[in-house]
């Protein structure tokens, strides 16, 4: 709870279950040829991914898969419940179970073997780059099962200590990442981790084996945190409502910044594709919140927020890894003031799209019969210049019909449904009237509950007019 990492024991079942994982992961990367030691003994799962002629798993990983899915899955419940929120408040934003035909799953399971003979510059999970002040989660969790102790997490006073000493084969340890926390508006923040070197563990050189499991949102889902401020918490302004994908390319642009280089050094990438968008510049990397409250460091790198208060407690740049002196620390008021700037554009912004779509709300409920009634079915778009904006016909707490669409599982076909709360772009949380299920749909795959045969007598009786 304090150090945002924890170890789950499982029933005798699912721990043979996962001791027989990593056993024949590690007969896997074992028996690979040599031209496959260039993958640096990693290998990535995904449920509902189409198996190539030349492609092979490790044997045990769609059962392991289904095994540590389930387990993240209560613990993501349990995350809820502690929190004083409702148990399902978070599965809008997970894959549905059992996966569609031809559909692909979110998460991933990461097999991953390190022998001692390898350098020790591999990523805590699943490889990727090396960093001295640790890695960071960004989904929702992760859970890590291994053979052999060898995660380190770094504790808020910022000492790290081995979170899996103590753990067996069959147990896992439990990670939080940014997903989670931007959902719960920081409640749980994210841990940091990494690899703990082969000298710090004092092991025989056998190797380790893990197997990794990232729970990790849709898509096309919105992390918003309306259901933690119903509850009661308090919400910082800067958990802003953000689809998935485009939280996703936040972090990683943040990841360009502050990952450290081979030599230690601040490189800037001249590439425009990676470049960090303004936001991420001016906004802390742990918080998100922006930098009005930037210092100076004596390195010359400006923090705020909660990462200026991981440098101050472990004494060093995150950034250029040097030793920070925290008496020499100065106000950047050209950064705070860049970020104050930003941060009104933002409320001005908001404001703005406000204040339009209620002008657009109020202008469409004069729109002739003719485009209101189209309009209760569906999308409107008018000829004029007025109202090109796409109408969102539903309110909270209205009953609609699920007409659905190609997308939409066939088991929610022509169920009624209440809207119980409105997402961006269109998209509406429902719960389903009868079974009680939650389910994230479109306007389009939504239609309001009419009396349809007096609709379609009208029509019937209605002639066919024609305008010039």
């Amino acid at each position: 709870m304090r150090h945002n990492a924890a170890i789950l024991e499982l029933g005798p079942d699912d721990a043979a279950l996962l001791r027989c994982g990593l056993e024949s992961a590690r007969m896997y990367f074992r028996t690979r040829p040599p031209v496959a030691a260039a993958s640096r003994g990693v290998y990535i799962y995904r449920a509902g991914r189409a198996v190539e002629d030349w492609d092979s798993s490790p044997p045990c990983a769609a059962e392991v898969f289904r095994c540590m899915g389930k387990a993240a899955r209560a613990a993501l419940r349990a995350i809820a419940r502690h929190l004083r929120l409702r148990s399902d408040v978070f599965d809008h934003l997970l894959d549905d179970t059992p996966l569609p035909a031809n559909e692909v799953s979110s998460s991933v399971l990461v097999a991953t073997y390190s022998h001692a003979s390898l350098p020790n510059g591999k990523g805590a999970i699943g490889g990727g780059k090396a960093a001295a002040s640790g890695e960071v989660e960004k989904g929702l969790l992760t859970l890590v099962s291994s053979d052999n102790p060898g995660l380190q997490v770094c504790d808020p006073n910022g000492r790290w200590y081995l979170a899996d000493s103590s753990s067996a084969p069959g147990d896992l340890l439990l990670i939080t990442g940014k997903a989670l926390s931007h959902t719960t508006a920081g409640l749980r923040p994210a841990a940091f981790y990494r690899a703990a070197s082969e000298s710090s563990l004092g092991t025989n050189g056998g190797g380790r084996t893990s197997l990794a499991f990232r729970l990790m949102p849709q898509g096309n889902a919105i992390l918003d945190c309306s259901p933690v401020a119903a509850a009661g918490h308090v919400i910082p302004h800067s958990y802003v409502p953000i689809s998935v994908s485009q939280f996703m390319d936040d972090l990683s642009a943040v990841e360009e910044v502050m990952c450290n280089q081979p030599d230690t050094t601040y490189v800037v990438r001249n590439n425009l594709n990676k470049e960090p968008s303004l936001r991420s510049v001016l906004s802390d990397p742990l918080s998100g919140a922006f930098l009005e409250d930037a210092m100076l460091v004596s390195c010359g790198h400006s923090f705020g927020g909660l990462m200026l208060r991981r440098v101050l407690d472990s004494s060093r740049c995150t950034v250029c890894n040097a030793e920070i002196d925290a008496a020499s620390l100065i106000p950047n008021l050209a950064l705070r003031a860049a970020a104050a700037a930003v941060k009104h554009e933002d409320d001005r912004r908001l404001f703005h799209n406000s204040a339009l779509r209620k002008r657009r709300k109020e202008m469409g409920d004069h729109t002739d019969p003719t485009r209101r009634s189209n309009r209760e079915n569906g999308e409107t778009t008018a000829d004029d210049g007025l109202h090109r904006a796409v109408q969102y016909p539903f309110a909270v707490n209205e009953k609609v019909v699920i007409k659905g669409n190609r997308r939409t599982p066939e088991k929610f076909v022509g169920k009624e449904a209440i809207i119980t709360s409105q997402c961006l772009n269109g998209w509406y949380l429902l719960k389903i009237i009868g079974s009680g299920e939650n389910v994230r749909l479109q306007y389009r795959s939504l239609q309001k509950i009419l009396n349809c045969q007096s609709i379609e007598d009208r029509c019937a009786s209605q002639p066919i007019q024609h305008s010039s």
